[in-house]
């Protein structure tokens, strides 16, 4: 344990912070000064001056302490605690009953034949932190807004079940199916806030930890630009996110800090929960994880409220002259302090207070057990009103309130403070009696001996019933709540797709440009055009959207505050307090926390927006694909753009960039409909449909991703007989086979069509094969498809079998089949179950690499010549063609040598 010398040092940031001084006087005219520009200006005018005058200060070098970290004791002072007014002797009632049915849901979830189990511990510290919200803070819906959005700590959703259950939103049987969400239909609760297994109770997805932090940030970011754009009057609604400790490890609980305190977030509350421990030990037990983070958070630029003691150390720190009951508490480490939480009064005294002869006297006239019960401050009504009360008046900052608790908090001696108590999901009958008795609840021990521990409620007409809706209805409504009240949107006809369907004539143009001109036309829409949100991470040039910078600008609350170094240029960069575009910075993590929070808008606010987030398809899935399923299960919904796709594309970013599996990723995703189209008409009807599904009618809870690309090709019109029914389902007919006599089938996907058409000519020009081009424009949905005719089958055996959709379509088509992608080869592979033939599949499987896109493809053998041998040599296979042809086919094309492929068109970074 660090020494009495270690208090908190009076050198902070290398500058001493405490001095004489030398003139009273005319220190308190400059204290005058500053209470008289608050009293009569206001805060945010006072917090201006003091800004001012420290930037003033460091000009005239005039050195300025830093003011990293406080004292181990609370922010705000006892005489500074607003009026607490709740009933705290009706609050701690409910709180109780709260607490019981939190805990023994968990445990009877442990009966035999179930076991599902459940945490009890994490509630059991943050009881008080959640009760004093929702009696006095949380805003529910009621009003026809959005009220506020609370982001509950995942392993808490015990506490939030059993509190709905007091107010009769749910009954005894929806806790009994806790976990069992299928077995226990309807009465199923999901074990964590999941909204797609509970859409009209949770609205935020959070115990995958670290991406609460990070969507709040960013869902606080988007009720503010909701408000520019005057999409939705979002000023009245709060974000509260409550974390853990442990759980800011998490490189996105931090790494996003500084965008609120850039943007002034103070309609963001972080609640963080600091029970010291993890989930296996203490977070810091060598150091003061509450000291680290205000450290952290103050470094970020935010305000900081530290909620360490309750009331019973005011009389303790009130004495405390010399300051020697505050350098104690500063020193102690957290590990230490978690052992304090299991030990006796006369440990505490003895371990605590007995070093000093000066805090033995603070406590002798104690008894043990008062020392026993000096209690953390997030478990104490009063402290935590006056920091919620605190947090939500202040202005220009983002507040965070560290709150010390203690974790398996009223639960008894084997779970409080204890190491392996999150773990812990059963109370023994000992234990549930210490429990009652420890909260004061009429159950008998009959009761607690007989059987399952029974949950308790005091009756609809009790006194705590009442005041609980009472609060409530004060407040908006219950939380947490999810409704959605958008209507489906007014969409474009088919005009505003005609361009993109005329094809790009004699130019060649990416994938990439003819999704960007579609959204030109699309955000130019009347309707619609206003609820795009762009989103990108520092790469709007990279994927041609820099045309997009003169009109839809970048959003910026601070607007443009400089003149820009391409002002003089047409596609100048211009940022405006009411611009459409979100630049997250090189931020995947906070673009996608951005697309979810855009996503989910129709839900959260009841206004759609259309989100287009356009990344480096290397570094969506595969960075933040957990995101992508937090987007999922938050129901959000929007178009992703996988840009610069393929593994042979990006010929000179080398294997980093190089994306051959994003589409296998992406597959993974029950709500993510996934594209990998080759043309501009393809592009749009897969849009018009997308925004068809998610914002129309009977609007679906699903996302669209889309690979496209970065290598120029011609697109071809639309055909007059275009299959749009194909294209949608996943594959069409592009090009049939005109010259040759042996039939083969070449199916490609996205940049692979024109090796494929190139193919066709081969084969019909020198081998006398006549190959049929398909357009795969989706391989995923083919087999999604497929895989819910195959289920069906399996439990229908009695009925006429289905056939899936690709074995319909491929029926008459005469084989062998060769597919081809610039994936690798797991992605085509997925349909070969369905495939009425041979079939094989080429794909650019390993690692990526620099060099020309020729000498790529021929490497991974996906040109069009290693497509030229595929179908050979599927054909050799089925004795339609000689085998020597195949060792003619290799020779004649310089197959084996990388070096002898054409080296393909270069640049095309967009």
């Amino acid at each position: 344990m660090a020494s009495g010398s270690d208090r908190n040092p009076i050198i902070i940031g290398g500058l001493p912070s405490q001095v004489p001084d030398f003139d009273p006087e005319e220190t308190q005219e400059w204290l005058d000064s500053l209470d008289a520009a608050v009293d009569e200006r206001g805060r945010e005018r006072a917090r201006y001056l003091m800004l001012r005058l420290i930037e003033r200060a460091r000009e005239k070098r005039v050195a300025v302490p830093e003011m990293r970290s406080t004292d181990y004791v609370n922010t705000i002072a006892t005489k500074d605690e607003p009026f607490f007014p709740g009933n705290e002797e009706i609050e701690r009632k409910v709180l109780n009953a709260t607490r019981w049915n939190a805990a023994v849901m968990v445990s009877r979830a442990q009966r035999p034949g179930i076991g599902v189990g459940g945490h009890i511990a994490t509630f059991a510290s943050s009881a008080s932190l959640y009760d004093v919200g929702f009696n006095h803070f949380f805003r529910g819906k009621d009003e026809g807004d959005g009220g506020d959005q609370i982001f509950f700590q995942g392993h808490a959703s015990p506490g939030v079940y059993a509190r709905a259950f007091l107010l009769d939103r749910l009954t005894e049987e929806q806790l009994d199916g806790f976990r069992q969400e299928k077995s226990k239909l309807p009465n199923g609760l999901s074990s964590y806030p999941h909204p797609r297994l509970m859409p009209d109770f949770w609205e935020f997805p959070t115990v995958s930890m670290g991406l609460g932090p990070i969507g709040a940030i960013y869902q606080a970011r988007m009720n503010r630009y909701m408000e520019a754009r005057g999409i939705a009057d979002t000023s009245a609604s709060h974000v509260w996110a409550f974390l853990g400790d442990g759980e800011m490890d998490e490189p996105e609980s931090l790494g996003q800090l500084s965008i609120a305190a850039r943007e002034g977030l103070d309609n963001l509350t972080f609640v963080v929960n600091c029970n010291l421990q993890r989930l296996d030990g203490p977070v810091r037990g060598n150091g003061k994880i509450i000291q680290e983070l205000e450290s952290q958070f103050r470094g970020a630029g935010w305000n900081v409220i530290k909620l360490v003691w309750d009331r019973s150390w005011d009389p303790l720190l009130a004495q405390d002259r010399d300051g020697i009951l505050v350098n104690k508490l500063n020193t102690t480490p957290d590990g230490q302090f978690q052992t304090y939480a299991t030990e006796t009064g006369a440990y505490i005294r003895k371990h605590f207070f007995g070093d000093d002869h000066r805090l033995r006297a603070m406590v002798e006239h104690m008894t043990d057990d008062q020392i026993l019960h000096l209690g953390r401050g997030g478990h104490d009504h009063k402290k935590i009103f006056a920091a919620y009360a605190a947090a939500r008046a202040h202005k220009g900052q983002p507040t965070v309130i560290l709150a010390q608790t203690v974790k398996g908090w009223t639960l008894g001696p084997n779970f409080e403070g204890r190491n392996a108590t999150h773990q812990m999901k059963k109370l023994t009958v000992d234990d549930l009696k210490r429990f009652r008795d420890r909260l004061h609840l009429p159950i008998s021990d009959r009761e607690l001996e007989s059987g399952l521990p029974p949950y308790y409620h005091p009756g609809p007409d009790s006194e705590e019933i009442q005041y609980m809706h009472d609060r409530r209805k004060a407040l908006g409504g219950y939380v947490p709540t999810r409704v959605v009240r958008a209507k489906p949107l007014a969409l474009p006809d088919d005009k505003t797709y005609a361009a993109v369907k005329k094809g790009s004539g004699q130019q060649s143009i990416a994938t990439t440009m003819a999704f960007v001109r579609l959204l030109k036309d699309l955000m130019r829409d009347k309707e619609i055009g206003k609820r795009f949100v762009l989103i990108a991470p520092d790469e709007y040039r990279t994927f041609g959207m820099d045309s997009f910078f003169p009109s839809a600008k970048i959003y910026n609350p601070l607007g443009q505050q400089y003149e820009a170094v391409d002002r003089e240029l047409l596609l100048a960069y211009k940022e405006s307090p009411t611009g459409q575009m979100l630049h997250d910075g090189i931020s995947e993590a906070g673009c996608t926390a951005s697309l979810i929070a855009a996503g989910s808008a129709y839900a959260t606010h009841g206004e759609p927006l259309i989100p287009v987030y356009v990344f480096y398809s290397m570094f969506g899935f595969q960075r933040t694909g957990d995101q992508f399923w937090q987007m999922a299960d938050q129901l959000a919904r929007g178009f992703v753009l996988g840009a610069t796709a393929g593994r042979t594309t990006l010929t000179g970013e080398g294997l980093q960039h190089a994306d051959g599996h994003s589409q296998l990723l992406a597959s993974t995703n029950p709500a993510c409909i996934a594209y990998d189209p080759t043309f501009g008409f393809e592009i749009a009807h897969i849009v018009k449909d997308g925004l068809r599904r998610m914002y129309g009618e009977n609007a679906e809870d699903v996302f669209y991703y889309l690979t496209v690309y970065n290598e120029p090709i011609q697109h071809p019109a639309e055909p007059a007989d275009v299959d749009v029914d194909g294209i949608l389902k996943g594959i069409h007919l592009f090009r049939r086979g005109e010259e040759g006599a042996i039939p083969a089938q070449i199916m490609a996907s996205g940049v692979a069509v024109p090796w494929a058409v190139e193919a066709q000519r081969i084969l019909a020009e020198e081998w006398n094969v006549r190959a049929d081009v398909w357009s795969a424009t989706s391989w995923n949905e083919l087999r999604r498809e497929a895989v819910e005719v195959d289920r069906h089958n399996l439990l229908h055996p009695e009925e006429e079998q289905q056939v899936p959709y690709v074995t319909r379509k491929l029926s008459g088509a005469e084989g062998p089949f060769v597919a081809v992608s610039d994936w690798m080869r797991s992605v085509p592979d997925q349909i070969a179950r369905w495939v009425p033939g041979t079939y094989t599949s080429l794909g650019a499987d390993g690692f990526g690499f620099a060099d020309t896109r020729g000498a790529a493809r021929r490497y991974f053998h996906i040109d069009a010549q290693s497509i030229v041998l595929a179908v050979l040599t599927e054909l050799a296979r089925e004795g339609k063609v000689d085998r020597s042809v195949l060792k003619q086919a290799v020779d004649r094309y310089q197959l084996l040598d990388v070096a002898a492929a054409d080296p393909g068109a270069a640049g095309g970074d967009a």
